[in-house]
């Protein structure tokens, strides 16, 4: 009987003692082989076909024999490797055989040589027929793969280097080709959208080196009849033709009856032109909204309306006057946030109630969308219509305010505008004059000092999170102040009662004391702590802090000391000191909200700086802004010849992310990254734990 697990040889030769010395002498050597003597050259093909041999031995035979032996090895077996075996070998033989096609010549006399070029051959078998075996499965996975995809009901593209190689039935459908041909080989770029093109080249770039997550990339997709489609891209790394490539995805939408109802209830409450809110569900939806303080930064009313819109109307007609308005709703749709609300007031004028990172924020925002407004030319029939506009701004209070108090000062605020010759922003501000700001001041000021007399500030954390390597393990320092019965209040609703009534410096040592505490206990990579106006222009400051580093447990490295571009600008000579001052104690320095001033390139060189914050209100619109994007880069590229390190402020989106990947920004921070208010770092210098 034979045994299923030896390995099995043919060994070609007049004679059988071969066969039986090779058998025995790898067994001996622990290889389990089971020779199978074979006299005959006529029965070598019959034999190979059948014993599906590991190695082919052919010993003593004549030269014609050989050669037989290896023409028939070369068309039934090619992979068996063959081995002649010469009663005496010389280089001349080994060089003779293997122009034959054998791997090796080798005398029986020399046993350890044997053992040794039969256990390479075998071994050499083995992994070339695993690897074939490998290479076929993936073969059959990509045939499988490649079947898959044309026929999912998934969108899907195929790009290397920036090219389609491939397109499934679903996406031509989608994009209105009859077949691939209009496509494949053509720039991915060639099918969407300018605006898109920043985000999407960053996306494919971190895509191919492995970097991206599955973030849904928000595009403007150009169809074949040349319309435009909002779409969302899902981007993942892939192999196509055994070479690796960017597989985009438009995931097909499944059917919903919930979320079908949810959307007709919510068709209903918009206005068919513009797709946003008719007058009562907007009002509705806005009083739910101020009921309650915002998660943080702050929030302000805004109204757009046309100007001379009745002008415009009485020329092109009532009717065709209802595109201009469309147009301008897809404008400030197109810069509206996440948890922006907004929807047809009046006639042609919009509301909107807008949330952001602060007032500065906000203004950018006002001057983006008055800008794209007066930048704007409509085609209606054959007339080119230019128009602008005016918006009104008032802040809303963080809580207690009314619906009816807020809409009647932003009509106000536009009223004024429009007043002065519209194509403008007015804000309507009353802060230092309304009484009822006064009254609000007087409550939080009370607060405020209770809460630092009892130790009742907290702190929390942002991280930065960076784009180009480890986790960095930095975090931005934010401060929350909790009321008596322990809820925590958000800086939206004390911090600017605290700003006018000079409470900010004690605040701000507060923070600092508390940062420094939880950094020598956690060691964290860098804490970002911001000092305000009135630590800046503080010369006792840095006094105060000596005395906190006098015990010798902190690492002032771990901090970085934050200030605004803005404070910088108006107290240069105090910003330098400060800073100056704060390097040579040991801690890193930063400038925040850059980037929107009058020179920034100057700032960077006024004072040694390790870290800049590009602006918030910079990265807002970057991902379909070119004008920001050039501005953005010269920054990077300024600061890296400085040697300072860069970080985008307030990042949202994965758009935003793609657009800053591909212009070197190194860090990121915002809600995209995580939201400040889900993690307590720490309760304050002795604060309960």
């Amino acid at each position: 009987m034979t045994d299923n697990s030896a390995v099995p040889l043919i060994v070609f030769s007049p004679q059988r003692e071969p066969s039986e010395f090779i058998n025995g002498l790898m067994r001996k050597a622990g290889e389990p082989v089971h020779c199978t003597w074979i006299p005959a050259v006529r029965d070598l093909g019959e034999a190979l076909e059948q014993l599906n041999p590991e190695l082919l031995v052919a010993a003593y035979v004549s030269e014609g024999d050989a050669q037989q032996a290896a023409k028939i090895r070369d068309q039934l077996a090619p992979q068996v490797p063959l081995i002649l075996v010469r009663p005496q070998i010389s280089e001349n033989d080994i060089a003779a055989g293997m122009r034959m096609g054998a791997r090796d010549v080798i005398s029986l006399s020399a046993v350890e040589r044997v053992q040794a070029v039969v256990s390479r051959e075998l071994r050499s078998f083995r992994l070339e027929r695993a690897l074939n075996t490998t290479l076929q499965s993936a073969s059959d996975y990509r045939r499988q793969l490649q079947s898959v995809l044309q026929r999912s009901n998934d969108a899907i593209l195929q790009v290397q280097e920036g090219i389609v190689v491939d397109a499934n039935q679903t996406w031509l459908e989608l994009f209105g080709y009859e077949d691939s041909t209009a496509v494949v080989g053509q720039p991915l770029m060639d099918l969407f959208d300018d605006r898109s093109h920043a985000a999407l080249k960053g996306a494919l770039v971190a895509c191919g080196q492995g970097k991206w997550t599955d973030h849904p990339l928000k595009v403007n997709a150009l169809l074949g009849d040349g319309t435009h489609l909002q779409l969302d891209l899902v981007l993942t790394p892939g192999e196509y033709e055994n070479e690796p490539c960017v597989r985009i995805m438009v995931p097909a939408k499944k059917r919903d009856d919930r979320q079908l109802t949810a959307d007709v209830s919510d068709a209903v409450r918009r206005d068919t032109s513009t797709g946003l809110l008719l007058r009562r569900p907007l009002l509705d939806a806005i009083g739910v909204r101020i009921g309650a303080p915002p998660v943080g930064g702050v929030r302000y009313m805004a109204l757009v309306r046309p100007d001379k819109f009745a002008e415009l109307e009485k020329d092109v007609g009532v009717k065709a006057s209802e595109q201009l308005v469309a147009e301008y709703a897809a404008t400030l749709k197109s810069y509206l946030g996440p948890n922006d609300i907004a929807g047809r007031f009046a006639g042609v004028s919009f509301l909107t109630l807008i949330e952001r990172g602060n007032s500065h924020d906000v203004e950018a925002w006002a001057e983006a969308v008055l800008g794209r407004f007066s930048e704007n030319t409509s085609t209606v029939g054959q007339k080119s219509v230019h128009s602008s506009c005016t918006i009104g701004l008032t802040m809303v209070p963080p809580a207690g305010s009314s619906v009816d108090a807020v809409v009647s000062d932003v009509l106000e605020a536009v009223r004024r505008g429009r007043g002065q010759g519209g194509n403008q922003i007015y804000h309507l501000d009353k802060a230092d004059t309304d009484t009822r700001v006064q009254a609000y001041d007087r409550i939080w000021v009370k607060h405020i000092k209770s809460a630092l007399m009892e130790n009742r500030f907290r702190l929390v954390q942002q991280p930065v999170a960076s784009l180009q390597g480890e986790d960095p393990n930095m975090f931005d320092v934010l401060v929350r102040m909790l009321d008596h019965q322990g809820k925590e209040v958000l800086p939206a609703e004390f911090m600017a009662a605290a700003e006018r009534n000079d409470l900010l410096k004690n605040i701000d040592r507060w923070v600092v004391g508390a940062s420094l505490s939880f950094a020598a206990k956690s060691k964290p990579g860098c804490l970002f702590v911001r000092l305000s106006r009135d630590t800046v222009l503080d010369a006792a400051f840095t006094e105060w802090l000596n005395a906190q580093l006098a015990n010798g447990s902190h690492t002032p490295s771990r901090i970085c000391f934050q200030i605004t571009e803005s404070i910088f600008e108006q107290y240069m000579n105090a910003s330098v000191a400060q800073l100056g001052a704060l390097k040579k104690l040991g801690f890193r320095t930063a400038l925040e909200r850059f980037g929107s001033g009058r020179d920034p390139f100057k700032l960077l060189s006024a004072v040694p700086l390790d870290f800049i914050k590009i602006d918030g209100a910079l990265v807002q619109d970057l991902a379909s802004n070119f004008e920001t994007q050039a501005t953005v880069k010269k920054l990077v590229e300024q600061a890296i010849k400085l040697k300072i390190e860069t970080i985008a402020e307030r990042v949202e989106d994965a758009n935003t992310m793609a657009v800053l990947w591909q212009l070197g920004v190194q860090f990121i921070q915002g809600y995209f990254v995580n939201a400040p208010e889900e993690v307590v770092m720490a309760e304050g210098q002795g604060g309960r734990r």
